[in-house]
Order: structure tokens, then C-alpha cells, then sequence
């Protein structure tokens, strides 16, 4: 019995992230169609809604990157979290003040020099068994 309680253990966690991503996966879908319908609705298309469009899709690539691959990447919601301030901004510019649109212009800085430092350090010291990393390395190497 004691040795069979962590396998169960694992096969009903896997079971609950399933049923997660699902109804994250499912809830995306849901918000786009809103969000397209508002669109034809209004007859027109404006750059807040391609940008919500966009952070919909940075999601479901997300959810299927998940399933694909079982790992989450840390960049994946950095850009998520990028595309949601650059839209902030652009949106409520007008009522922010200089130091607001510093202040949010500074943490998609902060968030991009993140990527670009998990991005290098993920090339030049990539996981165990990690091949997508050792194929990049590769193709590095043979360009040099």
C-alpha cells in the first residue's frame, strides 16, 4: 500500500492539471469569441482589441506548449505579462501622468531584459537532457 500511494498521488495530480489547462484552454476560447463578437458588433476593430486578441493567443500557445511538452517556459507568461503593460500604456496614456508611463515603460524594460537573461541563460546552460538547447548550441557552433 505504501508504495502504491505516491503513484496515485501522481495520476490524480495529473488528472487535476489536466482539468486545469481545460478549462483554462476553454475559458481563452470563450473570451475570444466575446471578444470577436464585440468586434463585428461594433463594426470595427480597434488596437485594444487585436492587442487582447493577442494576449488570448499567447495563452492558448501556452496551454498547448503545456500539453506538448508537460514544461511551462518562465517566458511565456514574461511576454504575456509585456504585451498586457504595452497595452496599458497604450490605452490609458492619456491619463497617466510622466512618471505612470515611466514607471510602467520601466517594468517592460525589466521584463524584456528578464527574457533576454532566462533566454541566455537557458542557451548557456541549458537543463539535463534538454535537446532543443543542444541543437541550438549546435547550430551556434557550426555558424561560427
Amino acid at each position: 500500500m505504501n508504495g502504491k500511494l505516491p503513484r496515485y498521488n501522481k495520476l490524480i495530480l495529473a488528472f487535476v492539471e489536466h482539468v486545469g489547462l481545460l478549462v483554462i484552454g476553454i475559458a481563452t476560447v470563450v473570451a475570444a469569441s466575446g471578444e470577436v463578437m464585440t468586434m463585428i458588433k461594433a463594426g470595427s476593430v480597434t488596437l485594444a482589441d487585436l492587442l487582447m486578441l493577442f494576449l488570448y493567443l499567447e495563452v492558448l500557445a501556452m496551454v498547448g506548449l503545456y500539453y506538448g511538452s508537460g514544461k511551462l517556459p518562465v517566458r511565456f507568461p514574461l511576454y504575456i505579462a509585456i504585451v498586457a503593460l504595452a497595452r496599458y500604456l497604450i490605452l490609458d496614456m492619456k491619463e497617466m501622468n510622466e512618471w505612470h508611463m515611466l514607471a510602467v515603460s520601466g517594468a517592460i524594460l525589466l521584463l524584456t531584459l528578464s527574457v533576454l537573461l532566462i533566454r541566455y541563460g537557458h542557451i548557456r546552460f541549458p537543463y539535463p537532457g534538454d535537446d532543443a538547447s543542444a541543437e541550438l548550441r549546435a547550430t551556434k557552433d557550426r555558424n561560427e
